[in-house]
C-alpha cells in the first residue's frame, strides 16, 4: 500500500506560512483563527506571488527533504528549493552519456513523442465515441493523422525529424480543440496565453511541471539534461520530455472536463490591459480544487500491471527512466492507455 503524501496549494496574497511545533500554520490578516496542518502529511509546498514563508519552516521543509515551489500568479515556475542534494552520481553519469549519444538520444526522443501522440490520440477518439455528425468525422481525421504520425515517428531517423513530425501533429490537435470543447479558441497560444482555454492548459502544464520536475529530483536525475528537448539554459529539459506523455490525460482531459461542463465560467478568467488572459483567484481556487481530485484518481499502468494513482504516475515513469539509464531494463516505455 502507497499512502499519497499531500501538495498545500498556497494561492492567496497576503498569505502567511509558518512553523508551528510540528505543523504548518497557516495565517491571514481577513482570516483570523489557528489553521493548522501536521507536516507528517505533506510532501510539497506551492506557493503563489503574494504568499510568504517564514524562515524556520523553510529551514524545516529543507531538513526533512519537503519541497517548494514558487510560482507566478499564472502558473508559471519562479523557484524551487528541496533541501540537501541527493542522488546516485553514477545515473547521472548515464544520462549525460546517453545525451551524448545521438543514437540514444533519438531512441528516447521518439519514445516521449510516441507516448504524447498515442494518448492525444486516444484522448480524441474517445470524444468522437461521444458526439455524431461533422465533429465526429473531424475528430477521428484527426485521430487518424496522429496514427500517421506515429508511423512516420518509427521510421524517423533524426531528431529534427522527430521534432517535425510531432510539431506537425501538435497542430492539427490544437486547430481542433474547437470539436474537444465546442466555442472555444482554436490553436496554442502562450507566453502570454491570449484566451480561457490557452490559459487552463498553461496553468496545468505549469503544475504537471511541478510534479514531474520533483519526481526526477527524488530519483537522483538532472531534470536540465533532456533528450527530446536537449539542454536549454534555464529550462529543465527532462521534465519537459517527460511531461509530453503525461500532458493529454493528466492536464489537457481535466481543461476539456471542466469547460464542456460548464464548471470554468467568464468569471474565472480576466484580461489584462496588453491581452493576456489569467485566472481569476477564484478561477484558481476552482482549478487546483479539481487538480487534487484528478490527482487521486486511479489509471490502469501497463508496466506494473496494476492501477495506480494519477500523482503517482511521474514518479513511477521517473524511476522507470532511471532503470533503463542505468541498464537494469532493456527499455523505458511511456505511460500510455487504450
Amino acid at each position: 500500500m502507497t499512502e499519497l503524501l499531500r501538495t498545500l496549494f498556497a494561492t492567496t496574497p497576503g498569505t502567511s506560512l509558518h512553523l508551528d511545533g510540528d505543523a504548518l500554520r497557516i495565517a491571514h490578516p481577513d482570516k483570523p483563527g489557528r489553521h493548522l496542518l501536521p507536516l507528517i502529511r505533506l510532501d510539497h509546498i506551492v506557493a503563489w506571488n503574494g504568499v510568504s514563508l517564514t524562515d524556520d519552516l523553510v529551514h524545516r521543509c529543507a531538513a526533512d527533504g519537503r519541497t517548494i515551489t514558487w510560482v507566478t500568479r499564472n502558473g508559471r515556475f519562479l523557484a524551487r528549493t528541496s533541501g540537501s542534494h541527493t542522488g546516485n552520481p553514477h545515473l547521472r553519469l548515464a544520462q549525460v552519456r546517453t545525451h551524448d549519444n545521438p543514437e540514444a538520444r533519438l531512441a528516447f526522443a521518439k519514445t516521449f513523442v510516441a507516448g504524447k501522440l498515442h494518448n492525444y490520440r486516444q484522448l480524441l477518439l474517445r470524444a468522437a465515441r461521444d458526439t455524431t455528425g461533422t465533429r465526429q468525422t473531424r475528430l477521428r481525421d484527426i485521430a487518424e493523422n496522429h496514427a500517421g504520425a506515429l508511423t512516420q515517428l518509427a521510421d524517423a531517423t533524426t531528431l529534427a525529424e522527430a521534432l517535425g513530425i510531432e510539431g506537425r501533429a501538435a497542430r492539427d490537435y490544437f486547430q481542433g480543440l474547437d470539436q474537444l470543447a465546442p466555442g472555444v479558441a482554436t490553436g496554442r497560444t502562450r507566453r502570454p496565453p491570449t484566451d480561457p482555454v490557452n490559459c487552463l492548459l498553461s496553468f496545468g502544464y505549469g503544475m504537471l511541471r511541478v510534479a514531474v520536475h520533483g519526481a526526477l529530483e527524488q530519483v537522483g536525475l538532472d531534470p536540465y539534461i533532456g533528450y527530446l528537448h536537449g539542454i536549454r539554459p534555464a529550462k529543465p529539459a527532462l521534465a519537459l520530455d517527460l511531461m509530453e506523455e503525461l500532458r493529454p490525460l493528466l492536464v489537457d482531459r481535466l481543461v476539456l472536463t471542466l469547460l464542456n461542463r460548464g464548471q470554468i465560467t467568464d468569471r474565472h478568467t480576466e484580461t489584462l490591459p496588453g491581452g493576456a488572459v489569467q485566472l481569476t483567484e477564484d478561477g484558481r481556487r476552482l482549478f487546483l480544487e479539481h487538480w487534487s481530485k484528478a490527482r487521486d484518481r486511479t489509471w490502469p499502468h501497463a508496466t506494473l500491471g496494476r492501477d495506480i494513482p494519477a500523482a503517482l504516475i511521474p514518479l513511477v515513469q521517473a524511476r522507470l527512466l532511471a532503470r533503463h539509464l542505468r541498464g537494469t531494463a532493456d527499455a523505458y516505455h511511456p505511460w500510455t492507455t487504450t
